[in-house]
């Protein structure tokens, strides 16, 4: 047996990883595991090059719980290591430098980062055992000659030479008193399905039962046997290729992934490059309302089967953590942080390689079927115009392809439908004005009216709309959204056309006044307009401005102007007959009439709750 230091120039290394890597602590598990696996990989590589000589032989990888003895132990029969390669790779700790980084940098970084940038990946094992244990044999060892290395948490460690019957390595954790959850079969299982579950080696944790029928016709009878249970599906659909694949696969898959969705996704998007940069994966559209309950970190990004993150935020295009699935490229490195890969050359050309493939196959799906685009339209609408938002080359190729619905359900492209409109809904100065409402239902009155003069309405009602209309509006001259309820329907789209007025200026001066004594002027302006004696006399609107900054203030985005109140024009029509009557009457009479009018006005845009709606209740059958 022989004894020795660790050879790192900082004595501390080991308060170091406890201390900077323990918010990250569970990590040591994939860590171990990964190595296991690449020492499994290796093996195979130098069989098939007959460096390696001899069968294989099962290369499952095993991960054991000895609760009694509290420790947690993972096996594989890889290619080991000699005495020399312990040195090499376990003594030799590449760690030059490491508290004027870790000052530098304290508070900057996670466990991950400091991993990765000194190559601590099996050093790992100390956040959670008080001692570490590593039995190795290598499969160049032409005896049952092994290495026995032990380590206390310090620099110091012990070697011997023992004797050992298979080749590979046995790592033996013992566990930390403060680190016992992972003796717990729960969260081990819980670990390993989080990192493990699409690692290239199979990975045994436990057994479990399964029923097999044993005879066959009248004499087959079912019995429970007891199998190894495997926790990793080692060919997971995205690393095969596409002509593999039919439809069920990947359902079948999209389940594997979201065992708790019940919800299948609409459609899927496969990636297979290998240049100029390596990646595979499989994105995912789920359906998406229109109220956006939106689950992001979905998708998972893994590098070589191997799960480092599901939050993609920054490396894939924030539309596109929208999708579910997974991104899988050896181009991504294991062990860093977002901030690292999102300012990565790698990671920047795979998002922009992303975004084209989604476009194009949002593009293909369009060309191939459009009925049934059209149908799915409602379902992948938001993540179409986050993208048009986000991106300004997706934006160009969603032109091709995004629709617009009318109030009929008829659904054009963009520009079918500035081209249908551009004839009748030109306004004195030119624009074409396109009429949108929020909700068919609660906005029915001022769709009517617009249709009414032979207009058309579409619908747009995704928590994005004010931003969308504004990218529209600025990408295309001369085009301007306006939401039915924003205004009269002679105002919104405005003729050369006027109406007189059948009041007199003296009249229409004391109506103003009348209104403004008896509504709320801080909530409502009082306009006068001269409309058809058949339009309604009083109509609340919704400036489009005001109501455009809410809305996007409301969605992260447009000028910050801290809380804007509600303002509503209450619009009264100077020809309807209700105006000449309201001057007429005197008193409480007036006021009553001002205010079941103003009622009314309110009822028709939603605005009349609670008390004031059952006051307007009681008087309106007190009228009857």
């Amino acid at each position: 047996m022989s004894t020795g230091k660790i050879n790192v120039t900082a004595d501390n290394i080991f308060p170091i990883i406890k201390k900077f890597l323990y918010s990250d602590h569970e990590i040591f598990l994939r860590e171990l595991i990964s190595n296991a696996v690449d020492a499994t990989t290796k093996l195979k590589q130098l069989s098939r090059m007959g460096e390696a000589k001899g069968e294989l032989g099962d290369l499952t990888i095993k991960v054991e719980i000895d609760e009694a003895n509290k420790q947690l132990r993972i096996i594989d029969r890889g290619v080991g290591m000699t005495a020399e390669e312990v040195d090499q790779y376990i003594n030799q700790v590449a760690f030059s430098g490491a508290e004027d980084f870790l000052k530098k940098y304290e508070g900057k970084l996670d466990g991950a980062d400091i991993i990765g940038h000194f190559g601590l990946g099996f050093y790992s094992a100390f956040m959670v055992a008080s001692k570490v244990e590593i039995k190795t044999r290598s499969f160049k060892a032409e005896s049952n000659e092994a290495v026995h290395w032990i380590c206390e948490g310090n620099p110091e460690f012990n070697l011997e030479i023992v004797e050992q019957e298979d080749r590979g390595t046995e790592i033996i954790l013992h566990i930390s008193e403060d680190s016992e959850e992972f003796l717990k079969d729960s969260r081990i299982g819980e670990l390993l399905d989080k990192y493990a579950k699409f690692m290239q080696v199979p990975i045994q944790f436990g057994t479990r039962e399964e029923t097999v029928t044993e005879g066959e016709g009248d004499d087959a009878k079912e019995e429970k046997v007891t199998v190894p249970h495997i926790v990793n599906n080692t060919e997971p659909a995205w690393t095969k290729s596409p002509s593999e694949l039919g439809e069920d696969d990947y359902k079948q898959f999209y389940r594997e992934l979201y065992p708790m969705t019940f919800e299948e996704p609409l459609f899927h998007i496969h990636l297979n490059v290998d240049y100029p940069f390596d990646l595979t994966g499989i994105l995912f559209f789920p359906r998406i309302k229109p109220n956006m309950e939106i689950q992001k970190n979905k998708i998972q990004l893994y590098q070589s089967q191997v799960f480092v993150t599901d939050h993609v935020e920054g490396i894939v295009p924030d539309f596109l953590t929208l999708l579910h699935g997974v991104i899988d490229s050896k181009d991504i490195p294991l062990n860093v942080s977002r901030s690292y890969l999102q300012n990565d050359h790698n990671v920047r050309k795979i998002s922009s390689h992303i975004t084209k493939k989604v476009a194009d196959k949002l593009e293909e799906l369009f060309k191939a079927d459009r009925e049934d685009f059209a149908q799915k339209w409602n379902d992948i609408k938001v993540i179409i115009e986050y993208g048009m938002l986000s991106e300004e080359k997706f934006f160009d190729r969603s032109k091709k392809f995004a629709l617009m619905v009318n109030s009929d359900n008829e659904k054009f492209t963009i520009d079918e439908y500035l081209e249908k409109v551009k004839e009748n809904q030109v306004d004195k100065n030119g624009e074409t004005i396109v009429l949108y409402a929020a909700n068919k239902e609660a906005q029915h009155s001022f769709i009517s009216k617009a249709k009414g003069k032979g207009y058309d309405v579409v619908i747009l009602d995704s928590p994005l709309t004010s931003h969308y209309v504004q990218k529209l509006e600025s990408a295309y001259e001369k085009v301007k959204f306006k939401r039915v309820d924003a205004d009269t329907i002679d105002k919104l789209i405005e003729k050369d056309e006027e109406i007189s007025s059948a009041l007199s200026d003296k009249q229409r001066e004391e109506l103003k006044e009348a209104m403004e004594a008896n509504v709320d002027k801080a909530k409502f302006t009082v306009r006068l307009e001269n409309m058809d004696s058949s339009e309604l006399p009083l109509t609340i609107t919704v400036p489009e401005f005001m109501r455009r900054m809410k809305e996007m203030q409301m969605t992260g985005g447009g000028m910050m102007m801290g809380e804007l109140p509600e303002s509503y024009e209450l619009i009264v029509n100077t020809n309807h007959p209700l105006a000449s009557k309201i001057l007429e009457a005197e008193g409480d009479f007036k006021s009553n009439l001002i205010k079941h009018a103003t009622d009314l006005a309110m009822l028709q845009q939603n605005l009349l709750h609670g008390e004031a709606l059952t006051n307007f209740i009681h008087r309106s059958v007190d009228s009857l």
